[in-house]
């Protein structure tokens, strides 16, 4: 009768790769158990799949988030788009994207010549907006104000993809919507928010056309830095009267050739990051 043969966990050779697991919270240089990885790694696997999971069916404490942006002293606007639930929201994308007709009305009876409005959107990860937005959104309207440009009510979206934002930002009468939403949950990350935003939004801007700042968490971009950036690209899009892929070549193209590699630029948005 032969003996069971143990395989005990091992831990990762040092080498280059585990100076960047250092830097990341992604899965790499794991060590293994036999031909396996280790049981902490793999429970820790499906903590974070069961996080991510959980992410997308969250929903965003309201009371809580209206009771911080109180003291900012701007109206505050709730709307909801034509998915009925959240079930519906994340079985047809498509519905995420258009206004409910009661919504739409509403932000027409508050329109007006606005510079910028910024709006929250539960997106696939209630989570993200429930730990960032309040703080992000307070520091946001600081740096805004305080460049003179002139902030519509807030507006706070549910069951919202980012497209959503065009018809809010057309509706309402703003130069520039600047789209908080919490981004599709991965494997390391449940509680990462993305910044989406457009210059003269309509219906049916394509995804092209926006500038994306994200990432904003704790472990990722710290959100006094994500402030500073989204503000920084507020100025570039207003003096540049355009966003997305258009105000990244503009930039390139007033660069010398020599920098050019070294130009620090907003990712335009896509819809595989679509939340």
């Amino acid at each position: 009768m032969s003996k069971l043969t143990t395989h005990p966990a091992s831990e990762p050779a040092r080498t280059e790769l585990s100076d960047f697991a250092e830097l990341t919270q992604a899965r790499i240089a794991l060590g293994r158990a036999g031909s396996s990885t280790p049981t902490a790694h793999e429970q820790r696997f499906q903590l974070d799949h069961a996080r991510a999971r959980a992410a997308v069916w969250s929903e965003v404490d309201e009371d809580a988030l209206l009771a911080h942006l109180d003291p900012l002293g701007l109206p505050i606007i709730t709307v909801e788009s034509e998915a009925v639930d959240r079930a519906d929201y994340v079985r047809r994308p498509d519905k995420g994207r258009l206004l409910a007709p009661a919504s739409r009305q509403a932000l027409a009876d508050r329109s007006g010549r606005f510079d910028v409005v910024i709006i929250i959107a539960d997106g696939l990860s209630a989570t993200a907006i429930n730990l960032n937005a309040a703080a992000l959104v307070a520091d946001l309207v600081r740096r805004l104000e305080a460049a003179g440009l002139l902030l519509a009510p807030i507006v706070v979206a549910r069951r919202a993809r980012v497209a959503l934002g065009d018809a809010i930002g057309e509706t309402l009468g703003a130069r520039v919507t600047i789209t908080l939403i919490g981004e599709r949950p991965g494997l390391s990350a449940a509680d990462s928010l993305g910044a989406y935003l457009t210059y003269a939004p309509i219906s049916g801007t394509p995804d092209s056309s926006r500038n994306c700042v994200s990432n904003i968490r704790e472990h990722g971009m710290p959100l006094p830095r994500a402030a500073e950036a989204i503000a920084a690209l507020v100025e570039r899009i207003f003096n540049a009267r355009l966003s997305g892929v258009k105000l990244v070549e503009s930039r390139l193209s007033s660069e010398e050739p020599t920098k050019i590699a070294s130009v620090p630029m907003a990712s335009p948005g896509d819809e595989g990051t679509d939340t």
